[in-house]
């Protein structure tokens, strides 16, 4: 399973762009959304790519966001913005926040719970 966290806003972004991120469950900044790993997904993923992060989420996180949530069964989770704030939304990890974590989506979505 991966986990895609919307990390920049709606200024300045395509309806294309807008309408994916609505299917993948990223209405606003700080949602993570938890989505299954096949071709279709990955490929909604390059399309909205300067606009998140995302990776291969544990199970051990998906646990604690959804004792977060109050729907046991959701998918999409609103959260505060990560502790000890972002680096850059304009530049790819690891010199920024954007882009594939692999592992490493684990520790960033932590920061935000």
């Amino acid at each position: 399973m991966l986990a895609v966290v919307r990390i920049r806003g709606e200024v300045k972004v395509s309806d294309k762009i807008e309408n994916t991120m609505q299917m993948l469950g990223l209405k606003r900044r700080n949602t993570v959304s938890l989505v299954p790993n096949n071709e279709t997904t990955l490929g909604m993923i390059r399309r909205v790519e300067d606009f998140v992060t995302w990776g291969e989420v544990s199970d051990d996180i998906v646990s604690k966001l959804k004792q977060k949530s109050k729907d046991k069964e959701s998918k999409i989770f609103n959260l505060a913005p990560p502790k000890k704030s972002l680096k850059n939304v304009r530049k790819r990890y690891p010199a920024g926040d954007l882009g594939f974590r692999d592992k490493e989506i684990n520790k960033f979505i932590e920061r935000m719970i």
